[in-house]
């Protein structure tokens, strides 16, 4: 079942309103999905495949093919009615009607034809392969995208909350309570958070071009995606996610695991018909056809004459001998096209039987090498399967490890906040310096940073375990 029938309906939906302009992730799946060029290629590679495996099952039918020539004639030739040699210009003509049909070939069409379908089943689910593997980069860059604008927020506060200090600062430094040295350390951290938001922005750029680039969008082409709440984006948890579990429905569900599945049934199958290709073959054939020939000749009627057979001596007086009926004689005409049609009609059939004696070891050397290439695609599913695992492994290793940091981050902000709501009021009553306070900000700034990475990070490593769990990736 093709992936966008059975996984986008129920994987990549968004429970949130967005404008018509914005691009959800189920849209940009989908848009990925058909124009990504990789995709395309795949496509085409698995149209190709079912072609070879359709012409192979009409190769069970008998061969039928009609010929006919025609040729000018001029010197020296054989007649080709009475086969003769004679020198003269003639035309000449044939058509003809052969057909021939294996009888028996110990089933290696039958095994080719297997191996044909199979193989074009194989083709067929390397494209979901594919499509899975763009979903996730595609999800990935829009979660990037995600990431890149929460943080180009935070900088944004963060100036705002730099400013609104500095209009205070300014104002008790105009009333003389504060040294202006404080409202230039406060300016020069406004101008570093100017830089952080443009550095932020430029983030939120580069990480659209990545996902544009993903999905064969035109990178001109104005683009918004829609940018629900991080909260609000549903996981599971991560006991519903054990990696033993995922790897059990993952070893079944994963397109590239179908692929090393049918690619093995279609290797075992050609093997059989590089086994049988050592073995005699019958077959049986047969033909019509007639010829045509513009010098032939045919009786076109009869003339009766009295003609003297001889001679008699009676007494010394010659007489002439006559028969005692008139002599039929034929008279001869150009003979016409249906005519010679109809008496060169010849029909021939029969049975043959190839016998493979020595083909210079080719008929062995296929067999050994469609032989190794089974070991070659077990092998290879086997290092797919390992690497599967590991992957379910290390994914949901770096899921605990990153839900860790989630908790650890979060304790962290809660700690700087109130770390910094201390400081602006000693601030305000001035027992804290400037640096000390721009000190508090930054490590606020840089908490909710992290707290924000690793909210996103903990996030997309469940994704991809429920992903690998068959359940795709839910916004």
């Amino acid at each position: 079942m093709s992936v966008t029938k059975s996984l986008l309906p129920l994987l990549f939906l968004l429970p949130l309103f967005s404008y018509s302009q914005e691009w959800d992730l189920k849209r940009c799946v989908e848009y990925a999905m058909s124009n990504n060029i990789q995709v395309r290629i795949s496509d085409v590679q698995a149209k190709i495949s079912s072609e070879t495996y359709k012409q192979s099952k009409l190769g069970r039918y008998p061969i039928i093919g009609a010929s006919g020539s025609s040729s000018l004639n001029s010197g020296l030739n054989q007649n080709p009615i009475n086969f003769s040699r004679e020198t003269q210009t003639y035309l000449s003509a044939g058509l003809q009607l052969q057909t021939s049909a294996d009888i028996f070939n110990f089933y290696s069409k039958q095994n080719t034809i297997a191996g044909n379908e199979w193989e074009a089943m194989a083709a067929k689910a390397n494209v979901d392969k594919l499509r899975y593997d763009i979903a996730l980069t595609v999800s990935n860059a829009y979660l990037q995208i995600l990431l890149s604008k929460e943080q180009e927020k935070i900088t944004l506060v963060q100036i705002e909350q730099t400013r609104s200090q500095l209009n205070n600062t300014k104002k008790m430094v105009d009333a003389g309570s504060l040294p202006e040295l404080n409202a230039t350390q406060l300016e020069a951290q406004l101008a570093q958070d100017s830089v952080n938001y443009i550095t932020a922005k430029g983030n939120v750029s580069h990480s659209i071009l990545v996902l544009q680039s993903s999905m064969n969008l035109d990178p001109a082409q104005s683009f918004e995606i829609a940018t629900p709440p991080v909260e609000k984006i549903p996981v599971e948890t991560i006991a519903d996610l054990q990696p033993e579990f995922v790897y059990n429905l993952a070893i079944a569900n994963q397109p590239l695991q179908r692929v090393n599945t049918f690619r093995l049934y279609a290797a075992q199958k050609y093997a059989a018909a590089s086994k049988a290709a050592m073995l005699p073959s019958f077959s049986a054939f047969g033909s019509i056809g007639s010829s045509y020939f513009n010098k032939a000749q045919e009786i076109v009627g009869t003339s009766q004459v009295f003609e003297s057979i001889g001679n008699v001596e009676v007494n010394n007086t010659t007489y002439q001998v006559y028969p005692l009926s008139p002599y039929t004689y034929g008279i001869y005409g150009k003979s016409n096209l249906g005519h010679q049609i109809s008496d060169n009609f010849r029909q021939m059939i029969g049975l043959s039987m190839n016998v493979p004696i020595f083909s210079g070891g080719q008929l062995r050397s296929g067999y050994e090498k469609s032989r190794l290439n089974i070991t070659n695609v077990k092998l290879q599913q086997e290092q797919d399967n390992v690497k599967l695992k590991q992957d379910i492994y290390q994914a949901y290793t770096a899921a605990v490890v990153a839900l860790q940091k989630f908790n650890a981050s979060n304790r962290s902000v809660e700690t700087n906040e109130k770390t910094f709501g201390f400081a602006q009021k000693r601030y305000n009553v001035g027992m804290l310096s400037t640096f000390e306070l721009i000190t508090a900000q930054n490590n606020l700034f840089r908490a909710k940073l992290e707290y924000s990475m690793n909210h996103f990070d903990y996030v997309f490593k469940l994704k991809v375990l429920e992903f690998y769990k068959g359940l795709g990736l839910k916004l």
